[in-house]
């Protein structure tokens, strides 16, 4: 009789409980559980934002203005992250933890392929804080672009690379507090209120910092797992997949830090080799260019990083 001892369900519920134990450092997004669909299907998702419209009045007078709600589109396919483990009956026999360890690793590669992506998505800030060198003032100045009035209940994160951390923590030297009581993985301080984390992919020269609002992961609750057998050599090979969508949902909530120069563009017309930029408050807003706009005329803005 073939040496088949794990059943679908078993491996399932291994690599999710592998995939669950990883959530923690999911803490940095929404988390939605509602996907549904299959690979490469489009998934719209609305970034929704309203215009001001209070006003002072005096007796006789009303409104002028009408607060209106808006939202942009935005489309995205969703993903399949898939791999496969094979071992032989043999292996099994020799030493039952191959199997364990192969499952368990699927579940943590799955994560973080995942988390990657997260990530990815909080590049896409759009509000943007340029400064020559990474300090007190720059993180104090890019939690302002945040526009957060009631503090309560919010964190505020950011991703730093490791290359850069003794750097960081020799500019910020007191300024840097550890406070004990939020000690996470990856935590190595909190400096205006933003409490930062090494991240080994962060991107050189650039931190992004954000709340939960900004990111969420459409995800499609539960592991899919799929096994194939090859009696003639007694090789077993475990597929295991997920399915999700890791999106920016709030702009107004992520700010890249890019360590360099901002300068008025000199461009009379679009180059899409470039990304340009508006000036907004104490940062810049980068810009999403229409057919036939002139950056020079718009008083747009290009950054150097250092």
């Amino acid at each position: 009789m073939p040496n088949k001892t794990y059943d679908n369900f078993f491996l399932a519920n291994e690599i999710e409980d592998q995939y669950n134990s990883h959530l923690d450092l999911v803490q940095f997004c929404t988390v939605d559980n509602s996907l549904t669909g299959t690979a490469g299907m489009d998934y719209k998702v609305h970034v929704y934002k309203a215009t001001d419209g209070t006003e002072k009045l005096t007796k006789g007078e009303g409104n002028t203005k009408t607060i209106e709600a808006d939202f942009t589109e935005k489309v995205y396919k969703i993903l399949l992250a898939q791999n496969r483990f094979s071992y032989f009956d043999e292996d099994a026999m020799t030493d039952p933890m191959v199997v364990t360890t192969g499952t368990r690793h699927a579940g943590v590669d799955l994560f973080n392929t995942q988390n990657a992506d997260i990530y990815t998505a909080f590049n896409d800030a759009t509000l943007t804080l340029v400064t020559p060198a990474l300090g007190f003032d720059a993180f104090v100045d890019a939690a302002a672009m945040l526009n957060l009035e009631d503090l309560e209940g919010v964190s505020i994160f950011g991703f730093v690379n490791p290359a850069e951390m003794a750097k960081l923590r020799k500019a910020l030297k007191d300024d840097l507090k550890y406070v004990e009581s939020f000690a996470k993985q990856g935590y190595i301080g909190t400096v205006g209120g933003i409490n930062l984390y090494t991240k080994k992919d962060a991107a050189s020269g650039k931190v992004v910092i954000a709340t939960k609002k900004a990111v969420t992961l459409f995800n499609k609750k539960g592991t899919e797992v799929e096994q194939q057998r090859e009696e003639n050599i007694r090789r077993n090979t475990i597929y295991s997949r997920k399915y999700y969508v890791a999106a920016m949902t709030d702009a107004t909530k992520a700010v890249g830090i890019i360590t360099g120069t901002a300068a008025a563009t000199a461009d009379t017309a679009v180059n899409k080799d470039k990304s340009y930029y508006a000036k907004s408050g104490v940062g810049y807003v980068k810009m999403e260019p229409a057919e036939g706009d002139n950056p020079k005329t718009k008083g747009w803005f290009e950054i150097t990083p250092a």
